[in-house]
């Protein structure tokens, strides 16, 4: 059973690991656009007239309503700050709840390293300020697995009468926010509560947890049927998009991905940077060096459970799709922090048992070992975060040029990158040729441009699309090239306006 901890002196861990990454978003965020995942997320919820990007069938809505309280009231592609800002101190309060869960549950020293092994990881400085659900189900399956071990003990046999609820109200939040990753978080916890004997007093609790994944899916599952013509074509409609759900073998893809690749989709070409996944090669040997550390400790049940539930958060990710983003995997480590904090904190214990040379080599090591994971942890995210800025500047001209050349809101884009170009230009972004938008046709988007500036994106010397083959490109920043229309509203290929001197050859 978990070990019952005095939970006044770690209140302080929780609280300077929150702060730690609240910080270091901080530092990271100037300068940062909105990518392509988010644009969808927050359009969906934005003010002063933004353009709602397309909602394929895999997303869930909570990543959008947890950006509404900011993006409803700014609604400004050119200025994202206020968002940033605003995700990253509640990506801090989140962590800080989130751990607050476990503090009678570890010991404060294991609950602080937990937070900051989290904290520091490149993808948990990258995502939590921005508008993506993954750094919330991480969370959040932190915070329902250590409600859950608060439901089943009895301490001096006294009960947590809160704990149960609670932990179905995480669950609920995180298939809020990705139907998936609720699944598979309540599946274990429902396993553990009816096959571990000592928790099977908790009888309504696996029952608990169910609708706690039924409501948190719901508004998915409603809107199967308003939008998407069922639950089953939803469904249907999701795996497509995943490129087809089954067994596959996705490890090596996010191994190469954490280079600092945020989409390895195809994962090709060579595997660059080794060194920035040598943790990921120590993190299984640390989770089972931690769990027995905390089985002697009497915290057994704590670090195996987790290590359960984050299995089972990650096999989906890494066996059933053909790509990888690194980002899907968040939920993992946040559950994998506590047997790695346990291993930690035991490590350094034992090296402060040493005596003389002994202990200046191994704590050298360790001190070594530890720096040496987080300077490539900041390095990768100091890379990352510095794209995200060259982004930002590249659409931002990309925008600029458009309009200069007559492509102004009402308006509509399409082509390579016609989400990210759209917004920043303030106009509609669709899709009528591959693609996830299967919502307009060939002949829907040309009958859009006789009534409103229409333009088809291409980059990387791509050609546009057939029905786009005679229209007259220009060139805009960063290899974009925009090919707009002989005739309509748009007017500049009509043989005047500032199109004039600003073409180049088909």
């Amino acid at each position: 059973m978990p070990q019952l901890v005095d939970a006044r002196p770690a209140l302080l861990w929780p609280a300077a690991a929150a702060a730690v990454f609240t910080a270091a978003q901080l530092v990271l965020v100037p300068g940062t656009g909105l990518g392509w995942d988010e644009i969808v997320y927050v359009t969906q919820v934005e003010g002063g007239g933004t353009p709602a990007a397309f909602f394929s069938a895999p997303r869930a809505r909570g990543g959008s309503w947890l950006s509404a309280p900011v993006a409803a009231l700014t609604g400004s592609a050119a200025s994202p700050a206020a968002l940033r800002v605003y995700l990253a101190l509640l990506a801090g309060l989140g962590l800080l709840l989130a751990l607050r869960v476990w503090r009678a549950l570890l010991p404060p020293p294991v609950l602080g390293v937990a937070g900051l092994f989290f904290a520091g990881l490149w993808i948990s400085l990258f995502y939590g300020p921005r508008a993506m659900p993954n750094l919330w189900c991480a969370l959040g399956a932190l915070a329902a697995t250590g409600w859950f071990l608060r439901a089943v003990r009895r301490p001096g046999g006294t009960r947590d009468r809160r704990a149960p609820w609670c932990a179905a109200a995480a669950v609920a939040f995180v298939a809020l926010m990705r139907p998936a990753d609720g699944l598979w978080l309540a599946l274990p916890l429902c396993a553990a509560a009816l096959l571990v004997p000592a928790w099977r007093h908790r009888r309504l609790l696996p029952l608990l947890l169910a609708g706690g994944l039924a409501l948190g899916a719901l508004p998915w599952v409603v809107e199967a049927y308003t939008s998407y013509g069922g639950l089953l074509a939803r469904l249907s409609r999701a795996g497509d998009i995943q490129g087809g759900m089954g067994l596959r073998f996705a490890v090596d893809d996010q191994i190469r991905s954490l280079v600092g690749r945020t989409l390895c989709r195809p994962c090709v070409g060579p595997w660059n940077h080794r060194w920035t996944a040598v943790w990921w090669f120590l993190l299984p040997p640390v989770t089972v060096a931690g769990t027995l550390v905390a089985r002697r400790a009497g915290r057994q049940a704590a670090s195996v459970l987790a290590a359960v539930v984050a299995s089972s958060l990650a096999v989906t990710y890494l066996f059933t799709i053909d790509y990888a983003a690194p980002r899907f995997l968040l939920p993992a480590y946040a559950l994998l922090a506590v047997p790695v904090a346990e291993a930690v904190v035991a490590a350094t214990r034992a090296v402060g048992r040493t005596r003389g040379r002994r202990r200046l080599a191994l704590g050298g090591g360790l001190a070594l070992l530890l720096a040496g994971h987080l300077a490539v942890q900041l390095a990768v995210a100091a890379e990352v975060t510095e794209r995200s800025r060259a982004q930002h500047r590249e659409l931002t001209a990309v925008a600029a040029e458009l309009r200069r050349l007559g492509v102004r809101p009402p308006c509509v884009i399409a082509g390579d990158q016609f989400v990210p170009v759209a917004y920043y230009a303030g106009c509609s972004s669709r899709q009528p040729v591959g693609g996830h938008d299967g919502s307009i046709t060939v002949a829907g988007l040309l009958r859009l441009g006789h009534t409103r500036p229409l333009a088809v994106i291409t980059v990387d010397g791509r050609r546009p699309p057939g029905f786009a083959g005679g229209w007259r490109p220009a060139e805009l920043a960063g290899g974009h090239v925009a090919w707009l229309p002989p005739g309509g509203p748009a007017g500049p290929n009509r043989g005047h306006g500032p199109l004039a001197g600003s073409t180049v050859g088909p």
